[in-house]
């Protein structure tokens, strides 16, 4: 079994750094792919100077499900894991990887996050969704049967991240995640990773876009976007009477998020006719050619 591990990056040298010394000491077999968005922080010179990255792809995206795409792109491995920059492998994870694939398509495990009180971790995520039951995996610890990559085409590119839309249309394809606690990562206090603070309306295009893309405009999604933006206008108004955010500012955000759903969901019913089949990916690997503007190839 071959295993090609891709890590996506944008301005991230120092935790990139450690992730790949990590990749280096614990999975010195495994092919390597760096993803480099348009990083200014010197991580192509960097990546560069070592001996243990196989093949460097320059982007000028910056989304995440791009970045996904090209490395997948690039990746010879019959098994594709996607890391996240922020993340180093534990001396446990290449088993797990290997033997969790050999019990399922997909893969995926916890993250422990080292906190100034103490070391937190995560646990299996899994919802049932208009009666289908739906296994998320760690977006950034998670790794795939190649074919199974091949014929769900990848990341939607519509969207941002995408991993939530990819476990649900793996769901729908009838392909099993399965969960290792063993496929451990860690990520240290102050490691940024990426994460950026909630911007509502982007989450809920998203959310409205997915949700409508893989089961139609049905009631029970409907109500599982308005309930879930309901709860997060209860929050922000508590905030409000408690004087901690403008009441200008959360009016402005609900408007902001109504259109926003509007927008997804229309969208999403768009996707759903462009690609009636079962993978539901019409902005996926296969639309695009044009996203590495640069290869360096060391195989």
């Amino acid at each position: 079994m071959e295993v090609s591990v891709v890590v996506p990056t944008l301005n991230g040298r120092e935790e990139l750094a450690r992730c790949l010394d990590a990749l280096a000491d614990h999975v010195p077999d495994a092919e390597t792919v760096v993803v480099n968005g348009p990083s200014s922080d010197g991580t192509t010179g960097m990546v560069r100077e070592r001996s243990d990255v196989d093949v460097l792809v320059e982007i000028s995206d910056r989304s995440t499900s791009a970045a996904r795409n090209a490395g997948i792109d690039r990746a010879d491995g019959d098994v594709v894991a996607l890391l996240d920059r922020s993340y180093t492998v534990e001396a446990s994870w290449f088993d797990a990887v290997t033997d969790g694939i050999g019990d399922a398509a997909v893969v995926t495990g916890p993250t422990h996050e080292q906190l100034a009180a103490g070391m937190t971790t995560e646990s299996a995520e899994n919802a049932t969704v208009v009666g289908r039951d739906v296994s998320f995996f760690n977006p950034g610890n998670v790794a795939f049967e190649r074919s199974v990559l091949e014929a769900m085409d990848g990341f939607d590119e519509y969207l941002d991240a995408g991993a939530r839309d990819l476990a649900h249309r793996l769901a729908g394809a009838g392909h099993d995640v399965a969960w290792n606690s063993d496929m451990s990562v860690r990520r240290e206090y102050g490691a940024d990773g990426g994460v950026r603070e909630t911007e509502w309306g982007p989450k809920y295009r998203s959310l409205s876009y997915r949700l409508v893309k893989n089961y139609g405009l049905r009631p029970t999604v409907v109500g599982r976007v308005l309930g879930s933006a309901g709860r997060d206008a209860v929050e922000g108004l508590r905030g409000v009477l408690a004087g901690d955010s403008d009441p200008s500012e959360w009016l402005g955000t609900g408007r902001s998020v109504t259109g926003q759903i509007a927008a997804g969901s229309k969208d999403g019913l768009v996707a759903r006719f462009r690609d009636r089949s079962w993978r539901r990916n019409p902005n996926g690997r296969s639309t695009r050619a044009d996203r590495a503007v640069a290869v360096y190839d060391e195989r």
